[in-house]
């Protein structure tokens, strides 16, 4: 099966990089993309194209989407042929609604609060987020080494993308899934299993373990989409 792996904020397409041979070992032929994030001018639409011009369309994928990334797919898949989308513990655009404006008015963040606010703000509302602070909201359950090297590794993200009206104009017509973190400390996996059920209309599929299961459980996640692949 073709497979596209589009992250999340701050991160790129290293992040995949444990998951990738896992999937492979299961027969699968693996992408992982890589967004403008830093860029102040891109939002949903230019994260779809850059997904748009690096993935094999002769057969139609199936597109993972991971936390932020959950506000592109169902773009990608408005303008494209696809299989499926499968998110992870990502939010979910709303066509005419600002992600902000979610978050505003339902409990999509982690209920857990981090105990530093290593934010730096770079100005045309690009941010850089510190390694303390990468550890507590994305990899608290990795081992220190693990989440030393994946922090060392983010990079600033602008804004956009959350600000920004979603150009998302309806809901494609695809089958979806939905896997949610139990232990989630940046989407609230609370938040995650109603949307699961109520916007998409799909049971959630757990995981074990915090906002990252890409990096501290590569093996299981593997197993876990190929079930929900199919």
């Amino acid at each position: 099966m073709n497979l596209v792996l589009v992250h999340g904020s701050y991160h790129g397409a290293w992040c995949w990089d444990r998951l990738t041979p896992e999937l492979e070992r299961l027969g699968h032929r693996v992408t992982a993309v890589e967004l403008p994030v830093g860029d102040p001018e891109a939002g949903a639409a230019a994260y779809a194209d850059a997904i748009e011009a690096q993935v094999d369309w002769s057969e139609p994928p199936v597109l993972i989407g991971h936390s932020m990334a959950g506000l592109v797919i169902p773009i990608v898949a408005a303008r494209r042929p696809v299989r499926k989308l499968i998110f992870i513990a990502a939010m979910l655009a709303k066509p005419g609604v600002s992600a902000n404006s979610q978050r505003a008015t339902e409990p999509i963040d982690g209920q857990v609060a981090p105990t530093t606010a290593e934010w730096t703000d770079l100005g045309n509302d690009v941010w850089r987020v510190g390694p303390n602070t990468a550890a507590e909201v994305f990899y608290q359950d990795a081992l220190p080494a693990d989440a030393a090297w994946a922090a060392s590794r983010l990079k600033p993200q602008a804004y956009r993308v959350m600000n920004e009206v979603s150009p998302l104009e309806r809901w494609p017509d695809v089958p979806v899934a939905y896997i949610v973190c139990r232990d989630d400390h940046a989407t609230n996996p609370d938040w995650a299993r109603r949307a699961a059920r109520e916007r998409l209309g799909v049971e959630p599929i757990e995981i074990d373990g915090g906002h990252s299961p890409f990096i501290t459980r590569p093996m299981e996640l593997a197993r876990i989409l190929d079930e929900a692949i199919g």
